[in-house]
């Protein structure tokens, strides 16, 4: 049986809702991912005697417990304050902690607060954590049944102390037998229609089958038992990507890793060494933006709300042109000027019969102008601007996807 896991937060932003815990799904993924079985999250304003009766709590029930944030030099960071108290450790000042946090200043040429000086203080008998990325540095430490490890809030530091220390202790501390874990990344399709695409597969009761919807994409994720037989496990992915098809962009498991749309895409360009040219509307920059790593195969970018500009651009005769037509025109004299392989245009045409922008929706006409010839999608978007920007961004870097996918 794998060992348990809990992840406390602590910090009165977070219970408040000021700051959103992303610590906490972080480290979620990369533990279930190294073979812990994640039971909890707790979430702790800066409250002493909440912070102590939580600590003693997770030590009777949990394997082991990752805390973080409360590491700080101000008044309200109470983590080493309290776990000095629940589990009688009183704190000691630890002179190589307080030798790197002054190295910190000094290196930036910085005085150093007498606040940071209470970093210094640990629990007696917890086994540092030197933090190369900030001030504040970790312990972990065993109390009843429970290894806890206590590193700081800032999501940066937070990470390079557990790549650089706390995986490796772990796997000199726990027997640990990963789960295999194998997500589907797709775009261009709802929750809800890859629940119907998908609903008649006959899935074991062993493997967990789960979705996450975010805002670029819709992961399918499919989690067994490390015991259980790769090569069954490999049917049930086949069948889920014949019933999905192109509109997954990348699988993501132990053997393979999978970024992205954009840095997929990157990728796939310069695996076949194509250049492209961006013209776009909507989207107001967003699909270039989201591609800022390829410097070396966009070659242009040009935003404009008004396809008129891009008519005196590029000099092509709109007139009373429907939207393919348009997108025909400007694409190739856009890619004849540039030299590019590739031209990727975004036209679109918004229903104004509401003045609230938020609840109008728009028909957006993407197209592709390749060697191969011209490709196209139509969609028609909804929600709030910014919602809208983001989805015809993705929808026009998809369809070069779909391109780049299809000619490898």
């Amino acid at each position: 049986m794998n060992p348990t896991l809990e992840i406390f937060s602590q910090g009165e932003e977070i219970v408040t809702g000021q700051t959103v815990d992303t610590n906490a799904a972080w480290l979620s993924q990369a533990c279930v991912n190294m073979g812990f079985t994640v039971s909890r999250h707790t979430a702790v304003g800066d409250r002493l005697d909440e912070l102590i009766a939580l600590l003693k709590e997770i030590s009777s029930r949990a394997d082991c417990c990752i805390c973080t944030g409360g590491l700080g030099p101000t008044s309200d960071d109470l983590t080493a304050q309290a776990v000095s108290l629940a589990f009688s450790m009183p704190l000691q000042f630890d002179t190589i902690a307080f030798e790197q946090i002054a190295g910190f200043f000094k290196n930036r040429s910085r005085t150093m607060p007498e606040s940071n000086r209470k970093q210094a203080y640990l629990p007696s008998g917890a086994l540092r954590i030197d933090n190369q990325w900030g001030t504040a540095p970790g312990f972990t430490l065993q109390y009843n049944r429970c290894r806890f490890v206590f590193l700081p809030g800032v999501p940066f530091e937070m990470q390079h102390l557990f790549n650089e220390f706390v995986k490796c202790f772990f796997e000199r501390h726990y027997a640990l037998n990963p789960k295999q874990l194998v997500t589907l990344k797709t775009i261009g399709i709802g929750e809800s229609d890859i629940q119907t695409a998908i609903a008649d597969i006959t899935i074991p009761q062993e493997i967990q089958l789960g979705f996450r919807a975010g805002p670029d994409h819709i992961e399918t994720k499919l989690l067994a038992p490390a015991q259980y037989p790769r090569q069954k496990l490999d049917l049930y992915i086949d069948t889920i990507k014949s019933r999905l098809g192109d509109f997954i962009f990348g699988i993501a498991d132990d053997r393979n890793h999978c970024d992205d749309l954009p840095s997929t895409i990157d990728r796939m360009m310069r695996d076949q060494q194509r250049t492209a040219i961006f013209i776009e509307t909507i989207s107001q920059g967003l699909i270039a933006a989201k591609c800022a790593i390829a410097n070396d195969w966009l070659l242009e970018t040009h935003y404009q709300r008004n396809p008129a500009y891009f008519a005196d651009r590029f000099s092509v005769a709109l007139d009373e042109m429907d939207l393919p037509s348009q997108a025909k025109s400007i694409a190739n004299a856009a890619k004849d000027q540039s030299g590019a392989d590739l031209a990727l245009i975004q036209l679109y045409r918004e229903d104004n019969t509401t003045d609230n922008p938020d609840n109008r929706t728009i028909t957006i006409y993407n197209a592709l102008l390749s060697p191969e010839g011209l490709r196209h999608s139509t969609h028609t978007i909804g929600g709030s601007v910014k919602r809208k920007q983001n989805q015809a961004a993705l929808l026009a870097l998809d369809l070069l996807r779909r391109y780049l996918q299809n000619t490898n």
